[in-house]
């Protein structure tokens, strides 16, 4: 199947680790020119010297999307780059455990920066130049938008506002052809997730006790499965998918906790 995504500019927040360094490196894969963004100045140098060995184009922007200039800038430097902006991963993002009883207003309005307005403000500064491409978007949400997880108000209620917005935005940017489409992962191999994994006395026998909750094949979504659905999605052979969100958890959302 040919993406067609061969010279498209694919800006991916949050794109130096975990799911969005392989949308990245997917992206390379087909032929892209992604823009990465990310805080972490190591990761992306790492990454940066990667794909540049590897022939790739891209760009990367060092900065804190909480910071509404940052926002503004790798939209700019995007465009500066490569002429024009094709597409739009919105990624970036930490569950940080900011709860109901163990945060503070003040902590929960931090929350909502690191895990939402950016997606607002980069895809506000990212709308013009998707008009002139009739480009497209793809929001990266979490199942615990749906299911909870206790102890983490900011991060659920980011999410949960993402999956919100991609169908208003599918309705609003209906006009200009835009597609916007949200992807729901469930429990997926990161370095944010071993590092989780980690603060448990026996960090092997929890992974064990969640796996064995994932009906399809007991084991964790890859990173790389995830970029695959995102990559789809942005595609021209995805052109009449739009407010959807899909989940790509191995069944662990939706079938029946009977079958684990």
């Amino acid at each position: 199947m040919d993406l067609q995504l061969k010279e498209k500019v694919i800006l991916v927040t949050g794109g130096a680790k975990g799911i969005g360094a392989a949308i990245v490196r997917s992206s390379v894969a087909e032929g892209a020119c992604p823009v990465v963004v990310d805080v972490d100045k190591e990761a992306c140098d790492k990454l940066n010297g990667e794909l540049t060995r590897a022939g790739a184009r891209c760009h990367f922007v060092h900065g804190q999307l909480t910071e509404v200039e940052t926002c503004e800038r790798c939209v700019t430097e995007a465009v500066q780059q490569f002429g024009h902006l094709d597409a739009l991963v919105n990624n970036a993002g930490v569950n940080d455990s900011v709860g109901l009883e163990n945060g503070s207003p003040p902590a929960y309005a931090r929350s909502l920066e690191r895990n939402l307005l950016h997606y607002y403000n980069v895809a506000h500064f990212a709308l013009p130049h998707l008009k002139k491409t009739a480009g497209s978007m793809v929001n990266i949400a979490s199942k615990t938008a749906v299911t909870g997880q206790g102890g983490t108000s900011g991060y659920v209620a980011s999410k949960g506002a993402i999956l919100a917005l991609t169908r208003e935005w599918a309705v609003e940017l209906l006009p200009y052809r835009i597609r916007v489409n949200a992807v729901v992962p469930a429990e997926v191999e990161t370095p944010l997730y071993q590092q989780w994994l980690s603060h448990f006395p026996d960090a092997k026998q929890k992974l064990a006790a969640i796996t064995a909750k994932i009906p399809l094949g007991r084991r964790m979504t890859t990173p790389a499965e995830i970029a695959s659905t995102v990559l789809f999605l942005l595609s021209v052979q995805a052109s009449h998918i739009t407010g959807q969100h899909i989940y790509v958890d191995g069944g662990y959302v939706h079938l029946d906790r009977a079958l684990t």
